[in-house]
């Protein structure tokens, strides 16, 4: 796997960082080629609106933040923590089976979990290894914060840029720095899946 410059590597040091939000959804418009004015189409803001996000001149909400990444092909789940700046004392949010976010990247299928709670530190989620060979991943992945994984089912091969590979299978779990560049390869007949739970810093 080269260990070239993720265009997430960067980004977000914390979720409550206007100035890096609004330059990564700059770069993200860009790389799409996509005028002002298309991007907000496609997000379903206004174009004023995305012309303030990307110039720092207002902190986009909790659902507008959502609807750019699902218009930008911004897959890293990391996107989605909120600023810790906020008490979530007194608050739930429930995922019946089955009923969380999908997310689908060219290696993983995510499922976003308690997708409605905003000014959180976690984000869980679970995510099937459709990846088979280091070759189908175009770069390191690598974020901000903390992770933690626990396979449920099936065996991967769990590979970063500063250790061996580690194969895994169902029960095990790791706890790992998320800005050290990472992957999951699935190695057994049906595709792995994992519970994956990424703490923000």
């Amino acid at each position: 796997m080269e260990k070239q410059h993720n265009e997430f590597e960067a980004i977000l040091p914390n979720a409550q960082d206007e100035e890096a939000l609004g330059k990564l959804i700059r770069e993200a418009r860009k790389t799409k080629n996509w005028t002002l004015e298309k991007a907000a189409q496609s997000a379903k803001i206004g174009r004023s609106t995305l012309s303030k996000i990307e110039n720092n001149q207002t902190k986009p909400s909790f659902e507008v933040i959502r609807r750019l990444t699902k218009a930008l092909d911004l897959n890293t789940p990391q996107l989605f923590l909120q600023s810790g700046s906020g008490s979530i004392n007194g608050r739930r949010d429930y995922t019946p089976k089955g009923k969380g976010e999908p997310r689908e990247t060219a290696t993983y299928t995510h499922e976003l979990l308690s997708n409605e709670i905003a000014n959180k530190h976690m984000l869980p989620y679970i995510s099937t290894i459709k990846a088979r060979e280091v070759s189908e991943f175009e770069n390191w992945i690598r974020h901000s914060g903390e992770e933690f994984m626990y396979v449920l089912s099936g065996e991967l091969m769990f590979i970063t840029e500063h250790y061996r590979p580690l194969p895994m299978k169902a029960g095990d779990s790791i706890y790992y720095d998320a800005g050290m560049g990472h992957g999951c390869i699935s190695t057994s007949k049906k595709d792995a899946q994992v519970l994956w739970v990424s703490l923000q810093m």
